[in-house]
Formats: structure tokens, sequence, C-alpha cells
């Protein structure tokens, strides 16, 4: 029996993580879950699985389930609130596996202290890697524990991985399906709505990772990921468009084979990968081969999508600059989505901050925290001035919700 706990229960990859646990009783048991603020979720997830611990984001929160909870007669779930509170759900003495899953730096510290716990790592925070992934990778390596990714392109590329050792990859690939602007044309971009953007073709996800798919920031952030995880230099990760989404990656090896993952488009099967590796268990997670009809691969335009360029520029430099990178584009995506700066001014505004930024080696996360601040203020600030400049507020999504 695996103890689980989750970073991130109330979003899409908690969820996806609980109703593999549910599919599969007899070898997972939820321990802890970091719920953020969807309170309301997070109540109904305490009484399907009676955690023993239950973390929110607010003590107000906090306080309100702590009620709702006795009410319900729900017994034995201590409800713990804020940063501590999410590590202390990660470092529980039961749990044996931490899925981290929560959007942006939050997740951070609480994945920093599980690695240091001793725990093992399924990854669904590509943040955490890009700020700190070298202080993450070295305290996993002193600890001797695996950190396996739930991203489906990282973990396709962990299980082609198998299929020869490290010395004898060429380079590994990540697929991008290439987003909903992938055959509109740049001219078109000063016209883009937050309800376009947010309508990807291929995944369900939440607003964040959404808006950066369409911009392939997404891609970017797992180019950076890719190099942290597996050890390898920005020249050796490859990004190619699939707008099919079939082939999740690839990896080339010196001898001219290359070797592809493919299944369903469900997230449930890398988190399912991730949870029984190294084995593997029968699931009805099935593709079927009759549906491989067409497959397309195009290089990504960097011209017309230029956040992805100035990954790789961060990747090569490290340090401050992907710490830079990730909080100026957090700050430049919920400014679009709140209608105050346009599409094409994202990676803009993410591109000033990052040039200003000095690239500095970062000797801990209290450092890293202090970069990210510091990035995000100035990010703040620039938006700020986009929109004074802009006059008024771009045309919003009505009802759209921001993760």
């Amino acid at each position: 029996m695996k103890r689980i706990a989750i970073l991130g229960s109330t979003g899409s990859i908690g969820r996806s993580t609980l109703s593999v646990v549910e599919s599969f009783p007899e070898r997972f048991q939820v321990v802890t879950l970091a719920a953020g603020r969807n309170v309301d979720l997070a109540f109904e997830q305490a009484q399907r699985w009676r955690p023993q611990i239950v973390s929110v984001a607010a003590e107000s929160q906090a306080e309100s389930l702590k009620v709702r909870l006795r009410s319900a007669g729900v017994a034995g779930v201590e409800v713990v609130h804020g940063a501590a509170g999410n590590v202390r759900v990660a470092t529980h003495r039961d749990v044996d596996f931490v899925v981290s899953a929560i959007v942006g730096v939050a997740g951070l510290e609480a994945t920093y202290e599980a690695v240091r716990a001793g725990k093992s790592i399924g990854l669904a925070n590509k943040e955490c890697l890009v700020a700190a992934g070298e202080l993450i990778t070295a305290e996993a390596r002193r600890q001797g524990k695996p950190l396996l990714p739930i991203d489906s392109e990282h973990n396709a590329i962990h299980q082609c991985l198998r299929g020869g050792r490290m010395e004898e990859v060429r380079r590994i690939w990540l697929t991008a399906s290439g987003g909903p602007f992938l055959n509109t044309p740049k001219s078109k971009f000063a016209d883009i709505t937050v309800e376009q953007a947010l309508n990807h073709p291929t995944w369900k996800m939440g607003n964040r990772i959404t808006i950066d798919s369409a911009t392939l920031m997404n891609k970017g952030f797992e180019v950076i990921e890719a190099c942290r995880l597996f050890n390898l230099p920005p020249e050796q990760v490859g990004v190619i468009v699939h707008p099919q989404s079939t082939i999740h990656s690839l990896v080339e090896f010196v001898d001219g084979s290359i070797l592809a993952q493919l299944s369903v488009t469900d997230m449930r099967l890398p988190i399912l990968y991730a949870l029984t590796y190294p084995d593997r268990i029968a699931s009805d997670l099935n593709f079927s081969l009759n549906d491989l009809r067409h497959l397309d691969f195009s290089p990504p335009d960097v011209e017309k999508f230029p956040c992805l360029r100035l990954a790789y520029e961060a990747a090569k430099s490290g340090g401050g600059k992907t710490v830079a990178l990730n909080a100026a584009d957090e700050v430049a995506v919920a400014a679009f989505l709140e209608g105050s700066i346009r599409f094409e001014e994202i990676p803009v505004l993410i591109e000033s901050v990052v040039s200003e930024t000095p690239v500095g080696k970062l000797e801990s996360i209290k450092e890293v925290l202090a970069a990210d601040q510091n990035a995000r203020a100035s990010a703040r600030e620039k938006a700020a001035g986009f929109n004074r400049a802009l006059g008024h507020k771009v045309p919003a999504a009505v009802g759209v919700e921001q993760n």
C-alpha cells in the first residue's frame, strides 16, 4: 500500500490523482491533502477520503472548513493553512509518495521539504524545477529518491529512457500541440480574446497553463524542466509541433534510433505510471492503434511565439533568469486574464523583466523566493504601465475563473 500526499488536490492533476486512487484502492491510500482556496471541494474531499491533514490557503478558510467538518460529523481530520500547512502535508511521517501539483511557486517550499524528508515525488508542478531545479534535483540525488515526472511530455521521456542509457542519448524531443493559435497569423494576435486563448484544442487544464500553452511558454518551461530532470544542456532538448498530441515525446539515440511514447490524452496514465514505478499495472486507459491515421510534425515558429525563445535563453543562463521568467509569466498571464494587457504583450512584458534580472546562482529556497518576489514586483509595475498606455481594458471573458 502506497501512502500518498497530494499538493494541489482540488486542481485538475489532484482530482485525476484521486480518480486513480479510487480505481486502485488496494494499492493506494490518501494520507494528506493540500487543497488551496477551494474550500467547498476541500470539504468534499475530506469527507470522502478522511485524510489525517488537510491544508487550505488562509486561516479564515481553515476555520470555516473546521466548522463544516464538525457539523458533518467528520472527526480526525486536522485542518491547517498556508505555506507551513503545505509543508506539513508534504512531510507527514506516514507519507511515502508526494504528488506535487500546486500551480506556481506556491508549491516550491513544500516540494523541496518533501524531498529533504526523503519522500518520493511525482512532479506535476513544472515551476518548481524552473525556479529551483538545481536545488531540488541535487537534494533528490543526496536522498537517493526519484523525481518522477507527471507532465505527459516528461513522463513520456522517462518511459523512453528505459530503452537506453543516458550517454546514448543524442537529443530528447518534446512535442507541442501548438495551442489554439498554431494557424493564426501573427497579424491577428492583437485581437485575441481571453475566451479564444482558453480554448485549448487538446487538453482541459487550469487557466494559467492553458494561456501558457497558447503562447508556447508552457513548452519553454518544459524545456527547462527537461534540462534539470534529465541533466541535459538546452542544445539537447528539442521542441516539435505535433497537433494531434498522440506522441507525447521522443528520445533520439546516437545510433539514429528514435523511441516514441504514445497513449491516450488522459493525465491519469502518467499519474498511474509515476505512482506504480518501476512496475506497470493493468488499466483501462487504452489507446487504439486504428486511430493512427494521420500524424503531423513541424518546427515551432519562435518569431510568432517568442516565449519559447525566451525560455531557451533563460535555460542557458540559469540562476535568477529562470526564476524571473516564471514570475514574470505568472504576472503577465494574470494581467491578460483580467484584461490589463493584450495577448501579444505577454512576451514583451516577460522579456523586459528577465533582461534586467541578474543571473546569480541561488543557493537556497529563501534566495529563490526572494528573487521571485523581486521579479513579480517588477512585472506588476510594468503591467500597470502597459495598462496606462493602453488607455482602456482589453475585453476579457465573462465568468472566467483564475486558477
